[in-house]
């Protein structure tokens, strides 16, 4: 079954919202980091030199850390944007890898640039001391040359990286997402696979009682059915609900059975009132018991039994339901069709690997379903 196409995309605008939210702040941090190195930098630039003490020479000297570091905050920023127009602009690939250097020289050649006018305009409005520092600064040679094609593979380093990340972890979440719609829609498809399979077997036994001229019998089988459908609706899509409400189905459910097969049918319930509050998948026990009446009592030409439990033992609950029909004959329990396929199924969709499920002929006879999930309390 194919997921809601809706809400999928749904799903996955609301997938990509955090990183909307962290980028913002994100972007602030090689600002921030190339603000630090720029005072470092005028710092640096006071150590070193002699005869600058004056306030404005210090603004001059921040003036040139800021063309310095604040230039590669600016190539940060323009490398990250350039992904939105070319997604592979921050992927390793051939292309990349003739383009990049192309880019990087053009780069760096511009810096360098800004960086000598820089100099000139501060040894221009500066002092003799100011001038003596700033103007005897050769900025296009190639070691400075090399060490500005190094930075700008740094920085084209950690946007790769920063970006694979945020891809990986973005494929994640949209494979979780696909996987949890998939997962909902499965369920789904066997919660449709058990009503109406209810609907119809509660229906045919309508029409027998009518044919067997059982009138008021059928009526009250059809007020029970009522019952149950109201309950059913209540419910906006399959999940887990307390054992006490799934036990408002199966009782409406086995008076449409008693009604049907009359003194040939007797129950007992055992509950333990600790597990009453105790969350299970709906919709559990029914198909188990209807799978009890169909392949157990109906074959017994004399009375039969059904028995259920329901018992919390611990962090665990235990739920049972036992018959005195004529067990396998022989067949294994993955036999006796939809109502144990599809609970086992269901069982492994709420608990993983964390249950336990077992449908077995009892020494005794008959045949018997056991159930051990973990106890998860019902809000109240």
């Amino acid at each position: 079954m194919i997921p809601d196409c809706d809400n999928l995309s749904g799903a996955m605008v609301h997938a990509k919202r955090p990183w909307g939210e962290l980028l913002p702040r994100a972007r602030m941090i090689p600002l921030a980091v190339a603000a630090i190195l720029a005072v470092a930098t005028a710092i640096e630039c006071h150590a070193r030199a002699r005869g600058i003490d004056s306030f404005l020479s210090w603004g001059f000297s921040l003036a040139y850390g800021s063309a310095l570091w604040l230039w590669w905050a600016l190539v940060v920023h323009l490398l990250w944007r350039s992904t939105s127009r070319w997604p592979s602009a921050l992927k390793v690939s051939s292309r990349t890898l003739i383009v990049h250097p192309l880019i990087a020289i053009g780069v760096v050649t511009l810096h360098l640039g800004v960086l000598e006018g820089a100099a000139e305009l501060i040894a221009r409005l500066g002092s003799e001391a100011v001038k003596t520092e700033y103007g005897g600064i050769d900025f296009f040679c190639l070691p400075r040359f090399g060490i500005e094609l190094l930075m700008y593979g740094l920085c084209w380093f950690a946007c790769a990286a920063v970006n694979t990340q945020l891809m990986a972890q973005r494929d994640s979440m949209r494979s979780l997402e696909l996987e949890r719609q998939l997962s909902s829609a499965h369920l789904r498809a066997l919660q449709m696979q058990l009503e109406p399979h209810f609907l119809f077997n509660t229906l045919n036994a309508v029409t027998t009682l009518v044919e067997l001229d059982r009138t008021g019998q059928a009526l009250e089988t059809l007020e029970h059915l009522n019952t149950v459908l109201k309950l059913v609706l209540k419910r906006n899509s399959p999940s887990k609900i307390p054992l006490a409400q799934e036990l408002e189905v199966l009782e409406s459910y086995l008076a449409i059975e008693q009604v049907r097969f009359a003194d040939r049918l007797r129950v007992d319930i055992n509950l333990d009132p600790n597990a009453l509050d105790g969350l299970v998948p709906c919709f559990l026990l029914q198909p188990i018991v209807e799978n009890a009446i169909r392949h157990g009592i109906a074959h017994r030409e004399d009375s039969g039994w059904i028995e259920t439990s329901a018992q919390r033992v611990g962090t665990r609950m235990l739920l049972r339901v036992r018959d005195n029909g004529p067990g396998t004959n022989g067949r294994p329990a993955s036999g006796f069709g939809l109502g144990l396929r599809n609970t086992k199924e269901r069982l492994a969709h709420f608990y993983q690997n964390d249950y336990e499920f077992r449908a077995f002929q009892p020494e005794s006879g008959g045949f018997q379903v056991s159930i051990t999930i973990p106890y998860e309390k019902a809000s109240s």
